[in-house]
């Protein structure tokens, strides 16, 4: 069975190198859950409110804060957005590790243009990337509140291929996780290329991508294929 599996018809691309590489952050590079999951039970401690595991934060969690919190705690949403900052800066870097072949992905992705798109605050999401020691790796990075609105809006998307001086197309990338991130490079006008099963998310019928890698080992052998022509 091939490591990848790419949409059919026309607008199939899986054989044409990328011009660029965007890539979301969590559970797409990273694994900060268990961070993310501690920040927000310091929350629900305040406002009594059950407990998330690592695992319900990661099924649970698509759009920025800023989305997010009003639905969650109504008028007392800046209340909790405050405590929640205050409990991610106080522990996150302690949490946050690559995922499997995420490095390996990044080296091979060297060829290109690479950058970061997320729905994590711009602030944390930079410290995160800085305590890795991979800023060399990116043009661009952009978290929420970065760009005038955060994913699915593509605004993210645009703001982050004009630092790298470079515009939407079929030949930008834009790698994710969820089906969140597949409706983003959509939106924008470049390929959505899900990375793994997507089984936090419903699966991969349901993010519907453009390319599909099992894995970031796969996309990295692949990336490495296309650098060498």
């Amino acid at each position: 069975m091939s490591p990848f599996a790419a949409a059919s018809g026309p607008e199939s691309c899986q054989d044409r190198p990328p011009t660029v590489l965007l890539y979301d952050w969590d559970n797409t590079l990273v694994d900060g859950w268990a961070g993310i999951a501690a920040a927000l039970n310091a929350v629900f401690i305040v406002f009594e409110m059950p407990h998330w595991t690592a695992d319900d934060t990661r099924a649970r969690v698509r759009v920025s804060l800023g989305e997010s919190f009003p639905a969650m705690f109504g008028d007392r949403w800046t209340e909790a957005r405050d405590i929640f900052y205050a409990a991610l800066a106080s522990q996150h870097l302690n949490h946050v590790r690559p995922m499997q072949g995420a490095a390996e992905a990044l080296t091979a992705g060297r060829a290109w243009p690479q950058g970061v798109v997320s729905n994590k605050s711009g602030k944390f999401l930079r410290a995160e990337v800085a305590h890795l020691g991979w800023e060399a790796y990116f043009g661009a990075v952009i978290g929420a509140g970065d760009a005038a609105a955060d994913k699915p809006d593509p605004a993210p998307i645009h703001l982050a291929l004009g630092r790298l001086g470079a515009t939407a197309d079929r030949s930008v990338w834009y790698l994710g996780d969820t089906a969140l991130d597949m409706q983003t490079a959509r939106a924008a006008g470049v390929t959505a290329v899900l990375i793994g099963d997507a089984s936090h998310d419903l699966g991969v019928d349901r993010a519907a991508p453009d390319l599909h890698f099992r894995s970031a080992h796969a996309l990295a052998a692949r990336l490495g294929s296309l650098a060498m022509g």
